[in-house]
């Protein structure tokens, strides 16, 4: 046995001295590690970049706004690319910080516009249903004067400002263009994808085939997304001492980084100039991100 350890430690030696062989092997395993991964990390990449613009688009259309395909990319582009390279030449000739902060700017940048746009699609969705308490109101008003449904929304536009107005105006335009009412407010309850928008679909599609009173199934509804809303207000109070908690531990270690560089900035030097200093530091930055999303995930109830 030792006579065969001995056999491929020497072989070893004799390759990794030898400039010949062991830089066509080195380029060899590169090679073949690059054809066996291109196909992951170029998905990787798209989802990355390009995925994220068409989910940028997508969140915008649920939205209403207008989307110019080539002017999204571009801002994209620059917010991710753009600061990637600027962040580098900032770290310049430390090329290892700096391909270190460039690269993860550029991957924030691609990811933190569909999570802002997602934070407004979110906030969105909730104004809706907050207005759709006084929308249902003004509808069942208006069923019970003997207007029909389309006039009834039309009501409420008059009325109302605000999203709910621009989705009861783009249900009514694709009405009137032809679209039957069952197909208009199933496409608002997929743009909203809440369960009280989705029970207000539904109770229209079903009593506009089958019958009913229209009008007290709104006060029915309006009643259940009040309940609902008072419930979601008090767990709400009730995390908000959580949810601080929360943000103040996670802003703890920044702060205190920002304190010793103040007092002291060669006691902290070495994270900022050894490789063992950058590993702690993308280890912390890790941890608190993996801690601040659990902690969120852990106060936040849904109702």
């Amino acid at each position: 046995m030792n006579d065969i350890n001995s056999f491929f430690q020497h072989f070893l030696n004799n390759i990794i001295s030898n400039d010949w062989l062991f830089i066509p092997l080195f380029a060899a395993c590169i090679f073949l590690f690059t054809y066996m991964t291109a196909d992951r990390f170029i998905i990787f990449l798209y989802n990355k970049s390009i995925g994220q613009r068409e989910e940028v688009i997508a969140i915008m259309d649920k939205m209403l706004l207008d989307v110019d395909k080539k002017k999204i990319t571009r801002i994209l582009l620059l917010i991710s690319f753009g600061l990637g390279v600027i962040f580098f030449l900032a770290f310049w000739p430390n090329i290892i910080i700096g391909l270190i902060f460039g690269i993860t700017i550029t991957i924030v940048g691609w990811s933190l516009p569909k999570i802002i746009l997602n934070s407004l699609w979110e906030s969105r969705c909730n104004k809706v249903v907050s207005q759709m308490v006084d929308g249902l109101t003004i509808m069942s008003n208006g069923i019970k004067a003997g207007l029909s449904i389309s006039q009834s929304l039309e009501r409420v536009t008059i009325n109302i400002k605000g999203p709910i107005t621009q989705e009861f105006k783009l249900i009514l335009n694709k009405i009137r263009l032809g679209m039957t009412v069952e197909d208009a407010f199933n496409e608002f309850g997929d743009r909203i994808p809440r369960p009280d928008v989705r029970m207000f679909v539904s109770s229209v599609n079903i009593l506009k085939e089958t019958g009913g009173n229209l009008a007290e199934t709104f006060q029915t509804i309006t009643l259940t997304i009040r309940d609902r809303q008072k419930v979601q207000k008090k767990i709400e109070a009730m995390t908000a001492q959580g949810m601080m908690q929360g943000v103040i531990i996670t802003l703890v270690p920044f702060a205190l980084l920002g304190i010793f560089l103040l007092v002291d900035p060669n006691y902290i030097k070495p994270l900022f100039s050894r490789p063992l200093g950058w590993f702690v530091l993308f280890l912390m930055l890790a941890l608190q991100i993996i801690g601040g999303y659990s902690m969120k995930k852990i106060v936040t109830i849904d109702v």
